[in-house]
C-alpha cells in the first residue's frame, strides 16, 4: 500500500448550506412563521371573547397548538438544512473497486458471519425455552425438575429436601 497522504479539499464557504435558506426564504416557511403570532396572539385574546374561547377550546385547536408552536416550525424546516448538510459532511471516497476474488471472499465472510449469528441466536432460543436449562430463568425456577423448587419431583425416586 502506498504510503501517501490523503488530501481532502477544504469545504468552502460557499459550499456549507445557509440555514435561512431553509427557514426562512421558502414562501411556506414565511407563512409559517407569520402564522406562528397570530395563532398565539388569538389564543391570548379568546380569553376575553367568548366566540374566540369556543374556537381555540375545541379539538381541532390543540392539533393547531402542535402546529404552530415554534418548535415544531424549526423542526420541520430544518430537517431539509440538515439533510443538506450531512449529505455534505462526508466527501466521495476515492477507494477501487474489488477485485471478483475479494467480492468472494468478501461474500463467504459474510455469509459464514451470519450463520454463526444465526446459530448463537437459536442456541440462545433454545436455552431460553427449555425447563430443564437453568439458562431459560422463569421456566427453571417453576420447574419441578429443579432441585431448588420445594415441590421437587426426584426422577429416580428419592426423595430430597
Amino acid at each position: 500500500m502506498d504510503n501517501a497522504i490523503i488530501e481532502h479539499p477544504a469545504e468552502s464557504t460557499t459550499d456549507i448550506p445557509k440555514v435561512s435558506e431553509w427557514l426562512w426564504r421558502p414562501w411556506y416557511a414565511k407563512l409559517w412563521w407569520a402564522a406562528i403570532p397570530v395563532w398565539w396572539l388569538g389564543m391570548a385574546v379568546a380569553t376575553r371573547v367568548d366566540f374566540l374561547a369556543a374556537l381555540y377550546g375545541g379539538a381541532l385547536a390543540g392539533y393547531l397548538n402542535i402546529l404552530f408552536f415554534p418548535m415544531t416550525a424549526l423542526m420541520v424546516l430544518g430537517v431539509g438544512y440538515a439533510r443538506e448538510r450531512l449529505d455534505n459532511f462526508v466527501g466521495q471516497g476515492v477507494g477501487m473497486p474489488l477485485t471478483a476474488e475479494e467480492e468472494q471472499d468478501l461474500a463467504e465472510m459474510t455469509r459464514q458471519r451470519i450463520s454463526a449469528d444465526h446459530e448463537r441466536m437459536m442456541n440462545d432460543i433454545r436455552a431460553r425455552s427449555n425447563p430443564l436449562d437453568p439458562r431459560s430463568g422463569p421456566l427453571w425456577i417453576g420447574n419441578t425438575l429443579n432441585p431448588n423448587n420445594p415441590a421437587y419431583i426426584n426422577p429416580h425416586g428419592r426423595k430430597h429436601h
